[in-house]
């Protein structure tokens, strides 16, 4: 599993990751903004009397509502990044992160507008009726073909069948992993229920949903995601509200190191500005899935005349999910102060690092050097390499600084079988190469980081029950969506034949998910958001004037 991590750390540092990836995501926002004349104000308003019910006609032809398909969308993007995702920028590049999420989001209204609106005129039915739609059908039926030495080349069909695989890909290793990873570790550390438990009930109920399609899917969408979001709305404003003279100043430090990066404080180690950039970009996009394609697939059920219209409603998307419920979950863990607070936890071995030397986090001079480290500026930090003796789960005799989930491990202890270990241990570049569990004290990262928030309000320890059962609720709901998302790339791949196959094999991977590593999973969703969310970004520019003359025809027939 350690190989698989580091394949999957390279992949993502070529994509999702590198230094080019939030450019092209925010450069494809900025420019539809600008190129369409701020959409995401200027039709906010209108947006909203569409979902209820104004400007359509309830005859038009769809499987839902815009209420369902606003529901279902929601559902595939209110999950784990609302509180795991959120929780991850801030332990990465500390208050900043939470700053590019915001423009993430703000941009990202624009560009769901127009890669919903483009789907949405180009969906088709399959062959069981049900209307089947996406970026895979607007880029095999809209793009046009290329002319290569004579011949004419189906550029628009193989970006399709690329976007297709990849939304396989995706919806079991972003919509899919991820929620039942976390729903599992959730419901362990509040319950103590075991992880293979929690997969098995939950992969259950999650089969018996999706085998009904999109009419099952949204129905349940339409009723759990309005009663999540206000259970989730109460937990927090009981933190901020116990907290409240921290909010002012945890809102302006957002502002404050936006451009700068996020300096040292508490066990935090400090984030770099292209750190915190990017990966505020990254969870921002990861959060609300503004570009990555998937919402189309689900408004383009949505019964409406108007694709126009359908992609205004697609605007209030990224302004629930982040600008409301991310900002939410970001105040929260900051006013409470536990994102640079250490907790005692089980380490992970791909959050594990051993280093040679001694460092602390109270020496403003060891700390600037694990700052350089951890944010890839100084190379001169040395990995551990050797053999080493532990007794009664201590390491004797070695100058070894542990780093944990980036920050400097305290009280670091070897154990075996749940028993204080006593032997020699292997470590080679760094990493624990013997076959032992590590226990200490360190930062806490994704959902446990925000359960540890939600503790610090009048509610006391049931806090973090509401954060498990609003994880619950969001992960399972965004699971749901997510197949449908896989379903509808399938029948595009291979027709509806392939449904049940890829459904079984969705329910297995949720279930398997359970009981792996956080962080590989993480990893795994990065890469395969990025590669979606490529190909689709590239689709809707070439279509850019497409859309514009679609906008003008909507309102010359509205008036």
């Amino acid at each position: 599993m350690d190989t698989v991590g580091r394949l999957l750390s390279v992949l993502d540092g070529q994509l999702g990751a590198a230094v080019w990836f939030p450019y092209v995501l925010l450069g494809v926002g900025v420019f539809f903004t600008i190129y369409l004349g701020v959409p995401q104000v200027r039709y906010f308003a209108r947006a909203w009397g569409v979902l209820f019910g104004r400007h359509s006609r309830s005859d038009a032809e769809g499987d839902t509502s815009h209420f369902q398909a606003l529901s279902t969308a929601l559902s595939g993007t209110v999950g784990t990044g609302n509180l795991g995702g959120v929780a991850l920028a801030i332990f990465l590049g500390g208050p900043a992160a939470l700053f590019w999420m915001w423009a993430t989001a703000f941009v990202g209204m624009t560009t769901k507008f127009v890669e919903v609106t483009i789907s949405h005129k180009y969906r088709v039915k399959d062959d069981q009726g049900r209307i089947a739609g996406g970026p895979m059908y607007f880029m095999e039926r809209g793009l046009p073909a290329l002319r290569l030495g004579g011949r004419a080349w189906r550029f628009g069909k193989g970006l399709a069948v690329f976007f297709a695989v990849a939304t396989v890909l995706s919806a079991i290793g972003s919509g899919n992993m991820p929620q039942s990873n976390n729903m599992a570790s959730g419901l362990l550390t509040s319950f103590g229920v075991p992880m293979w438990v929690s997969g098995l009930v939950l992969a259950t109920v999650l089969f018996l949903v999706i085998v009904g399609g999109i009419k099952r899917i949204a129905a349940v969408a339409g009723t759990v995601v309005p009663f999540m979001g206000v259970l989730y709305a109460f937990g927090a404003l009981a933190v901020l509200i116990s907290n409240h003279e921290a909010v002012l100043p945890s809102f302006l430090g957002v502002f404050r190191d936006a451009f700068t990066g996020s300096a040292a404080s508490g066990g935090f180690l400090g984030a770099a500005f292209a750190y915190a950039f990017n990966r505020g970009v990254n969870r921002g996009l990861f959060s609300n899935e503004a570009g990555q394609g998937s919402a189309p697939i689900a408004h383009a059920a949505a019964r409406a005349d108007e694709p126009v219209s359908e992609g205004m409603v697609s605007i209030l998307e990224p302004f629930i999910d982040t600008l409301v419920i991310c900002s939410l979950t970001g105040l929260v863990i900051l006013c409470s102060g536990v994102w640079t607070e250490k907790f005692e936890t089980r380490f992970q071995s791909a959050d594990t690092e051993f280093l040679a030397g001694v460092y602390t986090d109270t020496d403003p001079a060891d700390v600037a050097v694990l700052f350089g480290h951890l944010n890839g500026i100084d190379e001169g930090v040395r990995e551990a390499s050797g053999s080493y003796r532990v007794e009664a789960g201590r390491l004797v005799g070695a100058d070894i600084t542990v780093l944990h989930n980036r920050s400097v491990a305290e009280g670091v202890r070897f154990e075996a079988d749940g028993e204080p270990y006593t032997g020699a241990v292997r470590i080679e570049d760094g990493r624990l190469e013997t076959d032992v569990t590590l226990q200490g004290r360190s930062l806490l990262h994704s959902v446990p980081l925000t359960a540890e928030a939600f503790k610090r309000s009048f509610l006391g320890e049931y806090g973090q029950y509401g954060v498990t059962l609003g994880l619950v609720l969001f992960a399972f709901t965004t699971a749901v969506a997510w197949s449908y998302y896989g379903d509808r790339a399938m029948t595009y791949l291979f027709g509806t034949r392939s449904l049940m196959p890829y459904r079984l094999v969705y329910v297995a991977a949720f279930f398997l998910a359970t009981v792996m590593d956080t962080s590989l999973v993480w990893k795994l969703s990065a890469v395969t958001l990025a590669l979606m969310a490529l190909p689709n970004l590239l689709g809707i520019m070439l279509l850019r004037r497409e859309m514009k003359e679609a906008i003008a025809a909507y309102w010359e027939r509205f008036r």
